[in-house]
């Protein structure tokens, strides 16, 4: 079903931005890895509206909830059921969306698909969704850093962050390093670059000033993956990335390795030469983003998602109504001005989904999967 992701391991959200609350359902996690509650709720607490002055300011603690699936402090391997409940809610606020559709957002496409739609919020469309996939992506991540390292392979850290907001980006060099959590969350857009998101941070804010906003690139870095892991033809590991990239809102944009960019290069520049080091073999170069021929070669997964400005500006513009008569509609509500800082833990945590789902599929086709 299209609320569905993974095969072995399998979510499904459910929720809308105003309706009783979010959550979701992780079907396929096995029986007795820890389970701590403060782990998922350190994840949501970065994805949370109201945390900066540069996002929305929808005052949310997203104070997570255990329904089912864990008992004295491991799983069981039943769902795991979890529960965000809406606090900050004001459906007022568009009131006059239920008559007219907002420019670039999903209103006309679910009233063409349905027939009916929630108009408070976007219901099922606005990233309020993604809370739960957050949440999900908090236990895969706790299985990458101990179930792999426990069936013998190193801890999986997955690290995402900005490197453009609007014409504003980080440069080439500074981009070398694998930066750290702390370097990442030392500002408010989570660019690890200090100079670059002094300059993000002002052009977000003067955008807002202006009812306007942004959009942005984020760049996502995995390491400590083992060559192996992802599937020929059709279950591509970076057609699986992504698939779970462009299923988040405000998406438009997914490249691998060197992207786009390898388009301008012969073979003989782009190609990633082997090499041994230490008795394992290595690429000299990273091309290819640590993905060959749909399955991960050992180097750094890298690739990089692009993200729209958001849809919603408090400017006045051309729509049409329901009956399509042509109209005007001014943004009303609160929504960030660049949803890309927030973006940032939702796209790790898409990844790890991603990760956990493959490295069980090699598991249960080639060796076990286990914990200590």
């Amino acid at each position: 079903m299209p609320n569905s992701f993974g095969k072995l391991f399998r979510v499904t959200t459910w929720g809308e931005s105003h309706g009783a609350a979010v959550g979701v359902v992780i079907d396929g996690c096995p029986p007795n890895l820890p389970f701590d509650l403060a782990e998922i709720q350190a994840e949501l607490d970065r994805r949370r509206p109201g945390q900066s002055d540069i996002v929305t300011p929808r005052k949310e603690e997203d104070r997570v909830e255990v329904l089912s699936g864990v008992f004295e402090g491991r799983t069981t391997g039943t769902p795991i059921s979890l529960l965000v409940r809406n606090a900050d809610q004001r459906p007022g606020a568009y009131d006059e969306m239920k008559d007219k559709f907002r420019p670039s957002h999903a209103d006309f496409t679910y009233q063409a698909k349905f027939g009916r739609r929630d108009h408070r919020g976007g219901g099922r469309s606005s990233a309020r969704e993604t809370v739960g996939r957050v949440a999900a992506g908090a236990i895969a991540k706790k299985i990458l850093a101990q179930g792999v390292k426990a069936a013998g392979g190193a801890a999986v850290e997955i690290r995402a962050f900005l490197t453009q907001v609007h014409d504003i980006a980080m440069p080439e060099e500074a981009r070398a390093a694998f930066p750290t959590l702390a370097d990442v969350e030392a500002t408010p857009v989570r660019c690890p670059h200090p100079a670059t998101a002094a300059a993000m941070i002002a052009r977000i804010k003067h955008v807002r000033s202006e009812g306007d906003s942004v959009g942005g690139v984020i760049e996502c870095r995995v390491r400590g993956l083992p060559a192996g892991l992802g599937e020929p033809v059709f279950d591509r590991l970076e057609a699986d990335l992504a698939k779970a990239m462009l299923s988040l809102p405000a998406t438009k944009g997914f490249e691998i390795g060197s992207g786009f960019a390898g388009a301008r290069l012969r073979g003989s520049e782009h190609n990633d030469a082997f090499e041994s080091r230490g008795g394992v073999v290595h690429t000299t170069t990273n091309r290819s983003g640590g993905v060959q021929g749909g399955i991960s070669n050992g180097e750094e997964i890298v690739f990089r998602v692009a993200f729209k400005p958001t849809a919603t500006i408090l400017q006045s513009q051309k729509t049409v109504d329901i009956l399509g008569a042509e109209t005007e509609l001014m943004g009303r509500g609160r929504h960030d001005p660049c949803v890309v800082p927030r973006a940032v833990p939702i796209v790790e945590a898409m990844t790890a989904l991603v990760l956990v789902d493959h490295w069980m599929r090699q598991a249960a086709q080639c060796g076990t999967f286990t914990f200590a």
